[in-house]
């Protein structure tokens, strides 16, 4: 399964938060929109030296500044984040985590932030460190729902079949009807439990790119 999945459909900031601190982050980030529509690094994709590699361990002790007294750097989040979700579209994978690292620097408690290292660590073929971002995700969210698919391809990759069956479940549990990953769940979930019935049928289906 690890070879039909297209990380391009990253988490977007929300709205609203269920927090009062969550709420007061969105409501900070609206209004610098307002004032300077959004906020997005155009990507120059020429003469850009590889980025670093990066100290995953390390990002999830960082300490991020107070949002709630600094509008700029809720600027610089959005900023950053939005960076990185073009690079997640564009597939290229390690600017994509450099992004999100710098946002992770920022706020280290955003669950799509979290979520977006994920996909784009899939995208590398980082398969526990990708899975311990998803986790991450849904420790500071359970409704971050993407971030149990991710949590779920993974888990596979990692050959705990059981597990990724059971976060794949959860996501189809909790997402609505429209979800764009939604048809690539099922089929994720059927192919595994063909598998289970009958191991020989499928030899090498799991590999097959869905595209």
């Amino acid at each position: 399964m690890p070879g039909s999945l297209e990380p391009d459909l990253p988490a977007q900031l929300p709205r609203s938060r269920r927090d009062v601190r969550r709420r007061a982050i969105a409501i900070t980030i609206l209004a610098t929109l307002a004032l300077g529509g959004l906020l997005a690094l155009a990507p120059q994709r020429g003469d850009l030296k590889p980025p670093p590699r990066l100290a995953f361990a390390d990002l999830l002790t960082l300490k991020s500044r107070n949002p709630l007294t600094n509008a700029a750097t809720m600027k610089e989040v959005r900023a950053r984040f939005e960076q990185g979700v073009a690079m997640l579209h564009m597939r290229q994978y390690e600017y994509a985590l450099t992004a999100f690292h710098q946002v992770l620097a920022l706020s280290p408690e955003l669950p799509e932030a979290h979520v977006n290292m994920g996909f784009a660590l899939i995208g590398l073929q980082q398969w526990k460190h990708a899975h311990d971002f998803f986790q991450s995700a849904i420790e500071l969210r359970k409704e971050q729902i993407n971030a149990y698919y991710g949590l779920a391809i993974t888990l596979d990759a990692l050959g705990d079949r059981a597990g990724a069956m059971g976060a794949m479940q959860t996501y189809l549990h909790r997402a609505p009807a429209d979800d764009p990953f939604r048809a690539r769940a099922e089929a994720a979930l059927w192919e595994w439990r063909t598998a289970q019935q009958n191991p020989a049928a499928a030899v090498g289906s799991a590999g097959t790119d869905g595209r």
